[in-house]
């Protein structure tokens, strides 16, 4: 057999026996950490609600974990999690894209002052920034405003306080304030205040504007903790609905796609930068059972758990028992604001 560029490469880079032949959680050489996580790593967590698995491992493993907006004490832990506390690294609840991100760093710095930041429902108020860390809305907008303040002022403790970032990418597809870009987590109308077509747009994102998004946060965060890394995965878990004249599969598919490119660029261009492939694990056609619970859209907790497993065992670290905090074991049992969106389904 003559001579072949891939004659050098290593059984990794071929699908039959890296890949077929093997089971789905049984790549242990699928992740090669770009740089090491210690029980000494301040890791911040944030992202789509898929990063709640993330972060749960990890301290179950006995990493730590920032938290600057702990619950209050008594507060049990299931009512806790409900109300967005040891959920992430500050009680920001899910940012499901790199523009929210950006958004919120802007703010806390004093760059940005988002529109409409109170939305009400039967005389109750919520933070349309953050709707789901208060279920049942606060009682009036001053105390929505306070809260927010104290939450900016733990979140900027917190991305003082880290060494790594890692931050799940969960969606393309957002809505925006049309006079000043403010984008929220969901929808108006949703979990609170009206949906008005001339007030509010639809947006979904493309690959330039991700970059430009993260490129901007990185800056940012960059001048206030220069040594900061990024560790990025991709949430496996599809749309709940979109807001595309695409079905609802086309529209998941190139979601997925724009944010796994924007991963690679990320890192290809930084050593600061690494990727996580937990979406690569979880969508494996090597899963036998399949890797999503009947609605095709939870992933099975083994699975969760697996995928936890590999990231964990690439650092070295073994994995942590249950803890009386213990986080989602299925995407059921995530907080995700978009599965409200089911509601609305004719």
């Amino acid at each position: 057999m003559g001579r072949s560029p891939y004659s050098g490469q290593p059984p990794r880079a071929f699908w039959r026996g890296a890949v077929a032949g093997r089971g789905a959680l049984e790549l242990q050489d699928i992740y090669q950490p770009r740089f090491a996580l210690t029980p000494e790593t301040a890791i911040f967590t944030a992202g789509s609600c898929f990063a709640q698995h993330v972060g749960a491992a990890m301290k179950r493993a006995g990493l730590r974990v920032i938290d600057t907006e702990p619950r209050l004490r008594g507060l049990p832990p299931e009512t806790a999690k409900r109300f967005g506390y040891g959920v992430y690294a500050a009680r920001f609840g899910n940012i499901y894209t790199v523009r929210q991100f950006r958004q919120l760093i802007e703010e806390m710095l004093g760059l940005f002052t988002p529109a409409w930041p109170v939305w009400e429902k039967d005389g109750c108020y919520w933070d349309a920034l953050r709707p789901g860390v208060e279920p049942d809305g606060l009682a009036s907008p001053d105390q929505v405003q306070e809260m927010r303040s104290a939450h900016l002022a733990a979140l900027a403790v917190a991305l003082d306080q880290a060494d790594v970032i890692v931050f799940t990418l969960g969606l393309t597809e957002a809505w925006e304030d049309r006079a000043t870009g403010t984008v929220y987590p969901t929808a108006p109308g949703t979990i609170a205040g009206d949906y008005d077509p001339d007030r509010f747009v639809f947006r979904n994102y493309g690959l330039a504007e991700i970059l430009e998004d993260f490129t901007a946060v990185e800056t940012l965060l960059a001048e206030i903790n220069p040594d900061l890394k990024w560790l990025l995965t991709v949430s496996p878990v599809p749309l709940a609905a979109t807001a595309t004249a695409d079905h609802v599969l086309s529209a998941t598919a190139r979601s997925k796609a724009v944010l796994r490119v924007a991963c690679d660029m990320l890192r290809d261009r930084s050593e600061r930068i690494d990727y996580f492939p937990s979406y690569e694990l979880v969508m494996s056609p090597a899963h036998t059972g399949g890797a999503f619970a009947p609605d095709l859209r939870s992933v099975r907790p083994e699975v969760v758990e697996g995928v936890m497993g590999l990231f964990l065992a690439a650092h070295g670290i073994a994995p942590g028992g249950e803890t009386e905090t213990d986080a989602p074991r299925s995407e059921d049992d995530a907080i995700c604001e978009d599965v409200l969106l089911d509601a609305f389904q004719p």
